[in-house]
């Protein structure tokens, strides 16, 4: 069983179907929409059907993927960060989004330093990969935080481009 990260502000633990409500919310943000996809949850079962068929699928497949993250002072639901293993990509790649009233604290760049710490302490992975929206200029100043280093454009679906990085372990 993985055993997520946790940091001085965050707790970061696997999706249940029970986070339904949040994941709804989330993936029904202008902004995660715009930058990430539609993934067509528009109710509570489109919710679970995501759930099912993308994070869970994943941690029983791979033994990662997207984690719910967690502020620990409220103990509200913020976002989802973690390692996803796409059959596009030669590696496992960083994925994250938060909720846009937790944007701007460093809650992004705090769970994905703890994630690939994690993917290098736990699974020996000494490079991970993220792509983004070439218009995602808040995402690509967290990936350039962390280090990472853009190795240029890709098309990431039909007529979807995406600029790639890539992160080394030190």
């Amino acid at each position: 069983m993985m055993v997520p990260p946790e940091t001085l502000r965050l707790t970061l633990r696997p999706l249940t179907l029970d986070d339904a409500p949040f994941t709804l919310e989330l993936l029904n943000q202008p902004s995660y929409l715009e930058h990430i996809g539609d993934k067509g949850a528009r109710d509570l079962d489109g919710a679970r059907k995501y759930l099912t068929d993308g994070p869970l699928a994943m941690y029983a497949e791979h033994g990662l993927g997207l984690w719910l993250v967690e502020e620990k002072a409220s103990g509200a639901p913020i976002g989802m960060c973690g390692l996803l293993q796409r059959p596009t990509l030669p590696e496992p790649d960083l994925g994250y989004a938060f909720i846009p009233a937790f944007w701007g604290k460093g809650y992004a760049l705090e769970a994905c330093r703890a994630t690939l710490d994690w993917g290098r302490a736990t699974r020996g992975l000494s490079r991970v990969l993220a792509i983004v929206s070439p218009g995602n200029a808040a995402s690509i100043k967290v990936l350039t935080k962390l280090g990472m280093v853009e190795e240029g454009r890709r098309e990431h679906r039909p007529g979807d481009e995406v600029l790639m990085f890539a992160w080394s372990a030190p």
